[in-house]
């Protein structure tokens, strides 16, 4: 049995890396950024020796666990531990950050409007918000989950707020309004849940495995479901709960919308999964039609938005919010496809996010900062290697073939269409919205005439493609080999679906049989 603490480890080391970074003189920016990276790629590093140890044919529910005693008068404890669901979304926070700092390289340096202290500021903060991304992907104590949940609004709401664009306050404001509603909402339902569990058990808990398979009645099952996912419908975000996104995503720096969009709102999702389905599975199957419309509104709604956008970064935002339409389709069709492709989009979103957003940092950065479509023309003729990156994340965005994206969005589908062929055959036209304004947008940029003030444009610099290619790689060899990131998620996708009870539909269909399947 391994006793080393993982997890611990994992969330200590970018922690204690953020203090020593911001204890750093103000005149040593270069060390700054320097020593941060060194600290992301360690954790990275750490993942990847976790990550070979972890055991897919285990029974256990979790593996590196790890749990001591904190509020015992409460049943609070500091509980830790992953399943493949939790490795791979912890992996995949490790990989972006990394990412991010060397993208971001320059995004703050030389701002004097910020202070000689934000470069040093902005980098402890991407730390500070690695271990706070790890711990909230690792807890089994629910209380602990939210703990980490709330915390993360800090160092974001900063990042936007003191490093984004001019209209940063009001961006950061919004998003710090809306989660706060969000976790308003889960503090009343996690109460609520401690009492129910006092009142069943005799001992209240927030212990994630003794509240599965309560016997909670459907009516507060309900109510508490509410509160639990709203909170998560906001973090994702899933519409009508997105105004939030495309405001931040337009005021903050590339690499922290990167992080934002890639990784943060997947804790959403990731909540709905691990929280809401287990724990309340009655209210689960109860709400899916209503979730399943919002999914699909969510598709078609940003879809059509993006269609329309003038903005790259609200652009962008509008795309993901379309996507975790496909995503919150996958988990509440409660098919095992559907939920181990929920998983591998939510993995290909990050990856492909990162692309995009970092990509178009690097063209902005050469054009003033203009995020603006109108400014751009003719791009793959002065920096034909950024035109090819940029082209790859589109199609990343599009779900080719041959790309992770198109596993994941595949599987959703297929799973939908299991379920429901009506609602599978509804949400596949939103792909077609999709690829209409990923071209576009890729065909007003890249091709076509140089735009003016364009000419002698540097193309993409060694640091910035080394930012690019793991990215590239990434959504490459998984999308043509996904079998090690399946072999990891498909266990717990198994355990989560016997947990709830739910059975797949029948692979065939007969005059007798419903397109619906059952659920049982």
């Amino acid at each position: 049995m391994n006793t080393f603490p993982w997890l611990t480890a994992l969330g200590v080391l970018p922690l204690v890396g953020s203090i020593i970074v911001a204890l750093l003189p103000k005149s040593r920016p270069s060390l700054a950024k320097q020593l941060a990276l060194l600290i992301a790629l360690a954790t990275l590093g750490l993942t990847i020796a976790m990550a070979l140890q972890f055991d897919g044919g285990s029974a256990e529910p979790f593996q590196f666990t790890e749990s001591y005693s904190w509020i015992p008068a409460f049943g609070i404890s500091y509980s830790v531990g992953v399943d493949g669901i939790g490795l791979v979304l912890v992996a995949l926070a490790a990989t972006l950050v990394p990412v991010v700092i060397l993208a971001g390289w320059n995004d703050v340096e030389g701002d004097s409007s910020k202070g000689s202290g934000s470069v040093k500021g902005y980098f402890a903060l991407i730390l500070v918000l690695e271990t706070l991304m790890i711990g909230v992907f690792s807890a089994t104590d629910l209380f602990l989950f939210y703990v980490f949940f709330e915390a993360m609004l800090i160092p974001v709401y900063f990042m936007i707020g003191r490093f984004g664009g001019p209209q940063r306050a009001y961006a950061a404001v919004k998003f710090l309004l809306y989660s706060l509603v969000g976790g308003l909402l889960m503090l009343a339902a996690l109460i609520g849940l401690y009492v129910v569990s006092a009142n069943l058990t005799g001992t209240g808990t927030f212990d994630y495995l003794s509240l599965v398979g309560l016997d909670i009645d459907p009516m507060t099952q309900r109510l508490l479901f509410a509160g639990f996912f709203i909170a998560f419908a906001i973090k994702a975000p899933l519409w009508p709960f997105h105004t939030w996104l495309p405001d931040a995503a337009a005021q903050s720096k590339p690499g922290t919308a990167v992080l934002l969009i890639g990784v943060l709102d997947k804790v959403g999702t990731f909540g709905m999964i691990r929280y809401c389905l287990p724990i309340f599975p009655a209210a689960s199957v109860w709400y899916a039609p209503v979730i399943i419309a919002m999914a699909l509104i969510g598709i078609f709604y940003g879809a059509f938005v993006a269609l329309s956008q003038q903005d790259m970064k609200r652009l962008f935002a509008y795309s993901s919010m379309s996507h975790f339409g496909f995503i919150a389709l996958g988990i509440f069709v409660f098919t095992t496809i559907g939920e181990s492709g929920s998983v591998v989009y939510m993995v290909a979103h990050g990856l492909s996010t990162a692309a995009l957003f970092l990509t178009a940092g690097f063209l902005m950065q050469r054009r003033g900062g203009s995020s603006m479509l109108g400014d751009y023309s003719g791009v793959n003729k002065a920096a034909p290697v950024l035109a090819g990156f940029f082209l790859f994340a589109a199609l990343s965005s599009l779900a080719l073939p041959g790309l992770v994206s198109f596993v994941g969005e595949f599987m959703v589908l297929l799973g939908a269409f299991q379920r429901y062929m009506f609602v599978g055959a509804l949400a596949t036209l939103g792909i077609v919205i999709t690829a209409a304004y990923v071209l576009r947008v890729y065909q007003k940029s890249m091709t076509g005439p140089l735009a003016s003030g364009l000419e002698g444009m540097a193309d993409l610099k060694g640091r910035e493609i080394a930012a690019l290619v793991p990215i590239a790689l990434l959504t490459l060899v998984l999308g043509v080999f996904p079998a090690p990131i399946l072999n990891v998620i498909n266990p717990a996708v198994n355990q989560l679906m016997t947990t709830i009870g739910a059975t797949d539909p029948p692979t065939t269909l007969t005059t007798s049989t419903s397109a619906e399947g059952t659920l049982q």
